[in-house]
């Protein structure tokens, strides 16, 4: 069983399948940690970075590897340019952490497959301009310069019309206030509609092009259509969650919420309260990662989708 300790990634965390004993929510020291974890037994503690008081002081780092066996930590970081330096790594390995990762859904492969020195040591003795990247266990996430490495996240309508389009104009809207951000639509030609030519379109083909060239970009966002999935990092399943499309998905697919089963699900255009999703999580079977309402896209700055965001790990949204 493991133990989660969250702040500002919370939601994020709590989609994770994994087998949780105990889960604290908020700030603490080291010490505070300490005594409450002192006699508690435990397989793993994720941990999320924000959740540590100056957990930009390596120190703090250091004071977490004296108290606890390292083996048994991994760290989700954030996305601030001090943790992601070559040298806040290179120290992190230093003090003997090990398991840390800027991806979520990294995690439970670092639970049963957890790193050894030899996996993290090109990290160590790095300047500011050498940052290897290690990509089959850990970070995924980090690159030459320190730059966090591109996530590319694609939008999947499961129910008809379900709102990928118009929510991924949002998206990035809400995001190139602090990202560089690209969007980018397959095999559809809708994103013309909303007078913006920085939104881009693209035959499956030429859409991998453009990402695999897109090296500016920290954040891609995919409104995939009929393209293929292989093309993102991550992908969101969109559903709207009235009884017509519903009841008109399930006669098409009724084993879709078994498909879908530990993929990323967001109700879009939803009119669901919080006990209306926990019937429909109950009854398909399926975990909801976020509930979206209706939104007005005429908005720069709404403050669901900015829920939204930080759910998803980008914590500057937050500046």
């Amino acid at each position: 069983m493991n133990v989660i300790v969250s702040n500002k990634y919370q939601t994020l965390l709590g989609t994770l399948s994994i087998d949780v004993i105990k889960t604290i929510n908020g700030e603490f020291t080291v010490n505070d940690l300490a005594n409450q974890f002192n006699n508690f037994f435990y397989n793993k503690m994720i941990i999320d970075i924000t959740a540590l008081k100056d957990y930009e002081n390596i120190n703090t780092l250091r004071e977490l590897s004296i108290n606890f066996d390292c083996s048994k930590l991994i760290i989700l970081l954030d996305d601030s340019s001090v943790v992601n330096s070559a040298m806040y790594l290179s120290q992190l390995v230093s003090v003997g952490i090990y398991n840390f990762t800027r991806s979520v859904d990294a995690i439970p492969f670092l639970i049963d497959n957890p790193n050894s020195y030899k996996d993290v040591v090109s990290y160590q003795n790095l300047n500011d301009n050498q940052v290897s990247y290690q990509s089959n266990k850990m970070m995924g996430q980090i690159s030459n310069n320190a730059r966090i490495e591109q996530r590319v996240i694609g939008f999947k309508n499961v129910t008809e019309h379900a709102g990928a389009t118009t929510l991924v104009y949002m998206l990035k809207k809400h995001l190139q206030q602090a990202y560089k951000v690209m969007a980018l639509e397959i095999n559809s030609n809708d994103f013309e509609y909303f007078n913006d030519k920085t939104l881009e379109s693209a035959d499956y083909l030429n859409a991998s092009f453009k990402i695999n060239n897109a090296k500016d970009a920290e954040v891609i966002l995919v409104d995939l259509n009929d393209g293929p999935e292989d093309l993102c990092t991550e992908v969101i399943y969109l559903v709207e969650p009235g009884i017509i499309k519903l009841n008109k998905l399930i006669r098409i697919d009724y084993k879709i919420f078994e498909k879908l089963k530990n993929k990323r699900i967001v109700l879009n255009k939803s009119v669901l309260n919080a006990e209306d999703v926990n019937d429909f999580e109950y009854e398909s079977g399926s975990k909801v990662f976020f509930n979206i309402p209706y939104l007005d896209e005429k908005l720069d700055n709404n403050q669901k989708v900015n829920e939204f965001l930080i759910a998803l790990g980008f914590a500057r949204i937050n500046d």
